[in-house]
């Protein structure tokens, strides 16, 4: 592994829905031999505004400079607490929501023409409350995710992504988003042509309209598990503009 550079961004890694920080295993592996300093929080999952908080939080705890990259949900989670963590210098977003203030994930999932997330929900229960109050969370059907979420990697290592998952709360994606950070900051997209989760065309659209630097591969909604070089080459690209 090279020598990390100190006075370097770090570069933090925000896992999205239906995943975990592990999703980010293969491109962090490149990063640290690379010399970058890293760090892959875990992400709540449980709404707009608790996990903006939670991840502005970490942000804000770093010493220096910081690169926040998001991958789907988590997109728009570094979208919020970029504006709250005045060390972030620049945003990544791979295969990654960027919403606009007062959107919601649900509105622009709904106007997807490539995604198939819908009908792949499953909806669950988790408490809620001290007077056992419940409330919805959503998984992917295992059986699905492979079409769904990961179309270019083997079945078998699919499944295993499908059985480990990790929900989201339904409401989520109802929430309204705040003032993104791409507003004021500069951005880089990483937009997987083969999605079907978050949607190819979403995922265009909103990195367009943030006047992102955009890298096209082929792919799944997985990209960075899929093709974890070219999204670190992205990455460390986005690294040596802000850098």
């Amino acid at each position: 592994m090279s020598d990390v550079d100190p006075g370097a961004p770090t570069v933090v890694l925000v896992h999205g829905a239906f995943a975990d920080a592990g999703s980010w295993a293969g491109v962090t592996e490149l990063l640290l031999a690379a010399g970058v300093a890293v760090q892959a929080p875990a992400n709540p999952l449980r709404g707009i505004a608790i996990d903006s908080d939670y991840i502005a939080s970490v942000i804000a705890q770093i010493p220096g400079p910081v690169l926040a990259v998001g991958h789907s949900y988590g997109g728009a989670i570094i979208s919020n607490a970029g504006t709250r963590a005045t060390n972030v210098v620049g945003l990544v977003y791979v295969a990654a929501f960027s919403p606009e203030e007062n959107e919601t994930l649900g509105e622009v999932e709904g106007t997807s023409r490539d995604s198939a997330l819908g009908s792949a929900q499953l909806l669950r229960q988790f408490p809620a409350g001290p007077a056992g109050e419940t409330a919805v969370e959503i998984y992917v059907d295992p059986a699905k995710f492979h079409e769904v979420f990961a179309r270019d990697l083997p079945e078998a290592q699919a499944a295993v992504l499908g059985a480990s998952q990790r929900p989201v709360a339904a409401s989520a994606f109802g929430e309204k988003n705040g003032v993104p950070a791409w507003k004021t900051l500069p951005s880089w997209a990483v937009v997987a042509t083969g999605d079907k989760a978050a949607g190819a065309d979403v995922v265009l659209r909103m990195a367009q309209r943030a006047g992102a630097e955009i890298t096209e591969l082929e792919g799944s909604h997985v990209i960075m598990i899929s093709q974890p070089r070219a999204v670190a080459d992205v990455i460390l690209s986005a690294l040596k503009a802000v850098g």
